[in-house]
């Protein structure tokens, strides 16, 4: 379920920490992806165009081709990946909607939310795709949800 982040972002953070288990140089399949992380081929394969368009992923057609990082899993911050496929509205709109809500005209939730959203900010760009790959690799749970068990 999506909560902050749309479907298409939890899949693309899901598809960049399958790939970065694998070697760096070697590109990984669509098919291989979809299949190991149940994620539509269609959808996946438009996530993955944005990525790399974004510079975050490298692509290769043909038979050994599919994807792979295009820079090293620690210089890929959670964030980066957030805003290729949702931008940054999140950390600079109102949580309730209203246009005009800012530190000058506050909504009512603006105090709470500026907190909050100052917090996941930090969080997605303070961890890279490194530090949550040590996480899955120390973590069975994770490494089976990403069918890497």
């Amino acid at each position: 379920m999506a909560l902050i982040f749309s479907r298409q972002c939890e899949y693309a953070l899901q598809a960049v920490l399958y790939m970065s288990a694998k070697p760096q140089k070697e590109y990984t399949n669509i098919i291989e992806i979809s299949d190991r992380l149940d994620i539509p081929m269609p959808f996946l394969g438009k996530t993955l165009q944005l990525l790399v368009q974004k510079k975050i992923l490298s692509s290769q057609k043909g038979p050994k081709g599919g994807f792979k990082l295009s820079k090293p899993p620690d210089e890929i911050a959670l964030y980066h990946i957030v805003e290729a496929i949702d931008g940054t509205d999140l950390f600079s709109s109102c949580v309730l909607g209203f246009p005009k809500c800012s530190s000058t005209n506050p909504c009512p939730m603006h105090e709470e939310w500026s907190v909050m959203r100052d917090r996941v900010y930090q969080m997605l760009a303070g961890k890279t795709i490194s530090d949550i790959s040590k996480e899955i690799s120390s973590s069975k749970q994770l490494r089976m949800k990403l069918r890497l068990a």
